[in-house]
């Protein structure tokens, strides 16, 4: 707790009553619990357009929320919300494809200038800052390492390419898969209330305040952390590739999203465009003029985002650690691949109300050692206010 943080003992939160099960209950109970975890794993592949769908009706919900108190029903309310999510994302391909395709093929057709640049002018510099002597292979070797890597891929995507045409239930599994998101975020948008309030009715009534608490906590900060975090993605990628465009970058708007793009992981974004745009300028231009505006470019972008775009969108109080972040990230794609990296800052972010629970229940437990009543007038935000430090204020 910081030393200028309200010394705040205890909230009055519900609090679990264990229930009376006998150990081979108890057994059940886990062994229930892995089963869930071994059958999600198994089913991953079939689960991701579900999860997306689900993505796309939690991201939704809020807004038909509005909607509906407008006097609408609910009904129209998801036609309108669904119908404004499908022309976002309509537009944003429409914006995007052909933009990557034209930055791509511009990657492509530079590919030899740059091997040849890398070797006679990136090479020698590097050796002669490291100072080790390194040797700089030939443009032949170069172009023949590249083409054998080349070669190998395309086999690759050759013998892909073969395997889904010659199964065609391949192809209907996945153009089924796509179909499905669309269809499953409608239905879960419409439902979204129902579901919840079915949810809460086959909750022991033992643990039902508890969790309906955490899950409160939970929404709270899940929702504010992923429109946050999608909204300050998309802004960075819009400032990165404007910016990068007026330097004249040819693949500047390419460099610009995939900053933009990473930069939920902390400085990932930043250090991975910024080494990808002065290794582009050093290519295209070769002056320091350049150079220096790619560093402003990326400089502006930091400020914004640490100054007005997180405290803003996302909020100091509900940021996940960079650590945190990155573990959630591998460990989700280790485990259920593609399903696992869309999950993992979601499920990190619930981990992180349940472990600020945990936190507060452990302070005010006998095993800590204190006396003290639980305050029976402290709002959970200033409960976790105390936990992390000096309030933060409202940025929502």
């Amino acid at each position: 707790m910081a030393d200028n943080a309200p010394q705040i003992v205890e909230q009055d939160i519900p609090e679990i009553t264990m229930p009376d099960l006998t150990t081979s209950q108890w057994w059940m109970v886990l062994v229930g619990f892995i089963s869930m975890g071994w059958l999600l794993f198994q089913l991953s592949p079939v689960l991701t357009p579900f999860a997306i769908a689900a993505l796309f009706a939690y991201l939704g919900d809020p807004v038909a929320d509005w909607l509906e108190t407008k006097r609408l029903s609910r009904t129209v309310a998801v036609v309108i919300v669904f119908l404004l999510l499908t022309l976002i994302v309509t537009v944003l391909l429409l914006v995007l494809i052909p933009t990557l395709n034209s930055q791509i093929g511009k990657l492509i057709d530079t590919l030899p200038s740059f091997i040849e640049w890398a070797r006679t002018k990136l090479a020698p510099l590097i050796a002669r800052l490291s100072d080790l002597g390194v040797s700089t292979p030939d443009k032949e070797s170069l172009l023949e390492m590249a083409s054998s890597h080349w070669q190998e891929a395309g086999g690759f995507a050759a013998t892909l390419l073969s395997s889904v045409s010659k199964s065609g239930m391949a192809v209907v599994g996945w153009t089924m898969n796509l179909l499905l998101i669309p269809v499953v975020t409608f239905y879960l948008l419409r439902d979204w209330d129902v579901l919840k309030s079915r949810v809460q009715e086959l909750l022991p009534r033992h643990v039902e305040p508890t969790i309906s608490y955490l899950a409160t906590e939970s929404n709270s900060v899940l929702g504010s952390f992923l429109r946050g975090q999608l909204s300050v993605m998309l802004a960075l990628g819009l400032i990165y590739s404007v910016g990068l465009w007026i330097v004249g970058l040819e693949l500047g708007i390419l460099i610009g999203m995939v900053a933009g793009v990473i930069s939920f992981i902390p400085y990932l974004g930043t250090i991975v465009g910024l080494a990808l745009g002065v290794i582009a300028v050093l290519f295209q231009f070769g002056d320091i003029n350049h150079l220096i505006a790619v560093l402003v470019v990326f400089g502006i972008g930091q400020v914004l985002e640490g100054m007005i775009l997180t405290p803003w969108l996302v909020g100091d109080r509900i940021g996940l650690h960079p650590v945190a972040v990155i573990f959630a990230v591998l460990a989700g794609g280790q485990l259920f691949g593609f399903l696992g990296i869309l999950l993992a800052l979601p499920a990190a972010s619930v981990i992180m109300v349940l472990l600020r629970y945990v936190h507060r229940q452990y302070r005010r437990s006998r095993l800590y050692g204190t006396d003290d009543p639980p305050h029976p007038d402290l709002s959970s935000d200033q409960l976790l206010a105390a936990d992390d430090g000096p309030p933060a204020g409202d940025h929502d």
